[in-house]
């Protein structure tokens, strides 16, 4: 029996393009990649370590302080310099030295998904500041440089170009059919290969053009514009299935990357979460042609969350 043949796809509405190569799903990965990085010094984000004056906010967990706020100390934007505009801010999941973000407990995630609604409202209050991203990187290759559990957000007066696009390809598509395009892709992705979960208010599933191995998108059914507008419900169920990919993504020992942002001006978005993993190297095809390649077909990797 022949190899499978590749099939180029494009984005739901960027322009971007995806070669999927189902022939090399068996061998998703060449080489072996630690996720967890060793610390070589003593860790800043540890109890007794962090400086009371960069603390910004508090969640506790129990009576015990255990998600923190923190100022980031090297930012690359910050609300005093006009020339890099923004805040940018380091979120400690856990106390716990020791523990991933996969290894809490479904109600302590559920806190940390409520410090990035607290944070994203109190930053977009900034009339200033018109993009909020908050994001986690796991892993070395992710960009992660201490290994204690934490993210971050990161806020501008800029809208980055490819989100504005995002959005205004979005809008066209509203006008066009009277319908949100991402309320449309639920209702069609819930229906396909690339299932991997659904209840009520949550479902979720990998993008029909996959750029990365194993890439996940976790939406509210609800149309709602940004993570601040979550109700208790859909908070929990957020957090019951972020748990249940995070500890399968542990399971591959991937790094990866997740985010979700808001563009404060637009109130039409619909929210969702990315998860990107990164054992996958963008080599020449990627870098000279902007094409990706993906070894990993969607469906399958749905199958394996779906497990």
């Amino acid at each position: 029996m022949g190899k499978i043949k590749s099939e180029i796809r494009q984005a739901y509405l960027l322009n971007k393009y995806v070669i999927i190569t189902p022939s090399r799903a068996k061998r998703p990965r060449d080489i072996k990649e630690q996720t967890i990085i060793k610390r070589s010094r003593e860790c800043p984000f540890c109890p007794g370590k962090i400086s009371p004056k960069d603390i910004i906010d508090v969640i506790k967990i129990n009576n015990k302080p255990e998600i923190y706020s923190l100022k980031n100390i090297y930012p690359a934007v910050s609300l005093d310099n006009n020339k890099a505009y923004g805040a940018q801010e380091v979120i400690i999941e856990t106390s716990d030295h020791l523990k991933e973000l996969a290894n809490l407990p479904e109600a302590h995630i559920e806190q940390v998904l409520r410090m990035y609604a607290r944070r994203t409202k109190k930053i977009s209050k900034n009339k200033k500041i018109n993009y909020i991203l908050c994001f986690k990187n796991q892993g070395s290759k992710a960009g992660a440089s201490i290994v204690h559990a934490h993210s971050q957000v990161f806020a501008t007066e800029i809208l980055p170009p490819e989100v504005a696009e995002e959005l205004k390809l979005a809008k066209e598509y509203k006008e066009k059919n009277k319908s949100c395009p991402y309320c449309d892709i639920i209702k069609k992705e819930t229906k396909s290969p690339r299932k991997i979960f659904e209840d009520k208010f949550i479902a979720v599933f990998t993008p029909y053009a996959s750029e990365y191995h194993y890439e996940v998108w976790l939406f509210t059914k609800r149309h709602l514009d940004n993570i601040t507008k979550l109700n208790n419900q859909e908070f929990k169920s957020f957090a019951k299935i972020f748990k249940k990919i995070l500890l399968k993504l542990h399971a591959l020992d991937l790094s990866f990357n997740y985010f979700l942002h808001q563009a404060v001006n637009d109130k039409d978005q619909h929210f969702y979460l990315k998860i990107q993993p990164r054992d996958s190297v963008w080599a020449g095809v990627e870098l000279g042609s902007g094409l990706v390649i993906n070894s990993v077909p969607p469906e399958d990797a749905a199958k394996y969350f779906r497990k």
